[in-house]
């Protein structure tokens, strides 16, 4: 019974054993392709086989097998080209994340931009099936060679740092991207300011290589590059972005020709914010000076009221001159447009003070006239009442003379001394007649010197009359040409 015993339990031992082991091979399988391949190795070396290969589904395998690390040199020194006689094709594309400032007054532009940089390396290559299918990786950019392209408008370094990885395909693609604040040089034509549009341009080209060492390409769609540029714009500022184009140049830079591709940013102004706080102040305040001709001319009311019109709109000048550039080929319109407005409420305030000062002048002629007429009323009255006084006392001595000389002519007085005294009454008689046509001449020229006292009064109410006709003749005119041009 012993030994059936003992075998049976060395069978039950024998088959637990056998059960443990065949427990043990899904757990192999479970480990994943790594663990099954390092056990084909182990069992390779221990029958004396050959290593079979050994594929890794990570990153650092694609580095080992290209050897970055060890040939770092051969990937930075030099362009990745086998032969130094043909050149480097390097694509540029860009598109506008965010329009940040447009500072007229410096000519700069500040943009946040998104930058795609695509070149071939002949030094690099690799077969995704034999690392899993890996097509692409991301190295640091010190591994690889650079091309060292520059946006010539460029006036200010960005102050974020580049990114510091590239992507690299299995057929030896190499892609890099970049977002940078740019600010550049802006060429700004103002002429039309508020209404007026914009281009600035961004010129890629290398710093050092020429066209046979370093070409650049572009993509020469517009369309897609401005509808993808509006689909992931953010920001614009006062400005609406209306298109991006790009397009190559070239240019002789101390005897070496080299290639710059040049995305240009066309852009519009908002100009509802500069009509509503300066266009429209500017507007009321010349109505406001129109609206002062129906002021009357006596007392100081008009004049003050013109010259306070004429002050803001110097105030408005001067916030104008803050926005507008030092020096320009040509004068803004609004530029012209305040300095016509000036000018015509400039006009109306002389035409104002002219006017002004005819009236005080014939009122003061008024009071001249005035204080010699009533003196020369009264000295003429003095003497036309003493002369005619004594006139009829020398009438009556003569009448009497006439009638006692009659009665004694009936007597003794003979008849040739009443003929001289009738010759002496019609003498008298004639003086008489021309005293009164020197009356009748007197009051004329009181009457022409009272239609003279209002003489400077009429006239200046005539110039005051037609110049406030022309004067809103003008303004219509001025007003109508400024905004057409503006509008075309």
């Amino acid at each position: 019974m012993m030994p059936a015993g003992c075998f049976f339990f060395l069978l039950l031992l024998t088959g637990g054993k056998a059960s443990d082991s065949e427990q043990q091979v899904p757990d192999d399988h479970e480990r994943g392709n790594t663990s099954s391949l390092e056990s084909t190795e182990l069992r390779g070396n221990e029958t004396g086989d050959k290593p079979k290969r050994s594929y890794k589904c990570n990153f650092q395998a694609v580095i080992n097998y290209l050897k970055l690390i060890e040939d770092k040199p051969k990937y930075t020194m030099s362009r990745p080209v086998e032969d130094h006689s043909t050149a480097t094709l390097i694509y540029v594309s860009m598109a506008i994340y965010a329009i940040l400032d447009v500072r007229e007054r410096d000519q700069t532009f500040v943009s946040y931009v998104w930058i795609w940089l695509n070149w071939y390396n002949e030094h690099i290559s690799w077969n995704p099936s034999d690392f899993c299918g890996l097509e692409h990786i991301t190295a640091p950019t010190e591994f690889l060679w650079m091309p060292d392209l520059t946006i010539k408008e460029m006036t200010e370094k960005d102050k974020i740092h580049p990114s510091p990885y590239l992507k690299i395909n299995h057929d030896g693609v190499v892609e890099y991207r970049d977002d940078q604040v740019v600010v550049s040089t802006c060429k700004m034509h103002i002429f039309k300011f508020p209404f007026d549009t914009q281009t600035c341009s961004f010129s890629f080209k290398s710093v050092l290589y020429s066209d046979k060492e370093v070409q650049i390409l572009f993509n020469p769609n517009s369309k897609e590059l401005t509808e993808y540029s509006r689909k992931v714009i953010q920001t614009r500022y006062e400005w609406l972005f209306v298109s991006l184009t790009s397009e190559n140049t070239t240019e002789d830079l101390y005897f070496i020709n080299q290639t710059a591709i040049v995305y240009s940013i066309t852009m519009k102004r908002r100009a509802i914010l500069y009509v509503a706080n300066f266009l429209l102040p500017v507007f009321f305040f010349l109505c406001l000076d129109l609206a002062s001709l129906l002021i009357s001319h006596r007392g100081g009311e008009k004049l003050s009221f013109k010259v306070t019109v004429l002050l803001a709109v110097t105030v408005m000048q001067l916030i104008l001159n803050e926005i507008l550039p030092a020096s320009s080929h040509r004068i803004p319109l609004i530029a012209t447009y305040c300095i016509g407005v000036f000018g015509m409420m400039l006009l109306s305030l002389m035409e104002t003070i002219f006017v002004m000062y005819l009236m005080e002048k014939d009122f003061q002629d008024d009071e001249t006239d005035g204080d010699q007429s009533l003196n020369e009323i009264h000295e003429d009255k003095l003497d036309k009442g003493n002369f005619h006084s004594c006139f009829r006392g020398v009438k009556k001595c003569v009448h009497c003379a006439s009638v006692n000389d009659a009665s004694a002519d009936e007597t003794s007085v003979p008849k040739e001394g009443s003929s001289q005294l009738t010759e002496v009454s019609l003498a008298l008689e004639k003086v008489s007649d021309e005293l009164g046509e020197i009356d009748r001449k007197m009051i004329q020229l009181s009457s022409n010197k009272e239609e003279k006292s209002g003489y400077w009064t009429r006239m200046a109410k005539k110039i005051d009359k037609a110049f406030s006709i022309i004067y809103v003749i003008s303004a219509s005119m001025f007003l109508v040409t400024i905004f057409t041009v503006w509008a075309t």
